[in-house]
């Protein structure tokens, strides 16, 4: 987008929120609906919007978060609103709209040393998937709903292996049988780390000996080079080091995941840039 563009962009945004003065409000979600079905509901835009002044920001946080996440992905926001109460998505909408289209970065941690933090940024798109999610769920939690995004890449300089950065989401969290693993353990929530999506406490799946090995298979890191944390509204990030496949390694990787994939309910969250 050029700068010309941002600028009007920026400026019929400012002419709307004035106008939402004198203005019903429902003739202000629809105008404001009709101006994002234009943009397609594009991300950058809507957290202008929400920052100009309260009122819209009040708007944002009831309304377009909500109908930003289901124009940008479907399938996967109306797989996770099955059964939810009232429609709700733990953590409300604003941090499922984060967590679709920001990688949050990685800092060292306990269990996952990097030497340095790496600094979190807006995703142009980013793929979401539940055959990935049954990869990170201990086989007695299988039956639980978590999509799971592809890892970011980073390059780490003095390194051989990249930094991946995965993020994903449960659906009906609160009922679900990892919840319930972590609180059997009575496992105490992790010391000086928040979920980067909804800032709320989190468990430690490493603490908790949670982590199947089938989540560094399908992540292309080895078993104990990843770290992952889960959230008290079901949000989950984690990092992991990326390690260089050979040709011969990728035309060999396992079948049965590439069928699987084929018939997974995915979703991709494209860009609008």
């Amino acid at each position: 987008m050029s700068r010309s563009q941002s600028q009007r962009r920026r400026l019929n945004l400012n002419r709307i929120a004035e106008s939402l003065e004198d203005d019903s409000a429902i003739h202000n979600e629809t105008i404001l609906r009709l101006v994002f079905d234009s943009m397609k509901w594009d991300v950058r835009s809507l957290c202008q919007t929400a920052s100009v002044n309260r009122n819209l920001r009040a708007l944002a946080k009831r309304l377009l978060w909500k109908e930003m996440c289901i124009y940008r992905a479907p399938r996967m926001i109306a797989s996770l609103m099955e059964g939810a109460p009232n429609g709700r998505i733990g953590g409300e909408w604003e941090a499922m709209a984060k967590l679709l289209f920001y990688c949050c970065g990685c800092n060292p941690t306990r269990h996952f040393r990097t030497g340095q933090s790496y600094p979190g940024h807006f995703m142009k798109s980013s793929r979401f998937s539940k055959t990935s999610g049954r990869s990170f769920l201990m086989r007695r939690c299988r039956t639980d709903l978590l999509y799971v995004s592809d890892p970011c890449e980073h390059e780490i300089s003095g390194r051989s292996d990249d930094l991946g950065v995965f993020r994903g989401v449960f659906g009906g969290f609160m009922r679900s049988k990892t919840r319930a693993c972590l609180i059997t353990k009575e496992l105490e929530v992790e010391e000086g780390v928040r979920c980067p999506f909804c800032g709320g406490r989190v468990w430690s799946m490493t603490a908790a000996r949670l982590i199947p090995k089938s989540a560094a298979r399908r992540l292309g890191t080895i078993e104990n080079g990843l770290e992952y944390f889960v959230c008290v509204n079901g949000h989950l990030h984690g990092s992991c080091w990326l390690v260089h496949l050979s040709s011969d390694e990728d035309e060999n990787d396992d079948d049965d995941d590439d069928e699987e994939d084929l018939e997974d309910d995915r979703n991709q969250t494209g860009s609008n840039e």
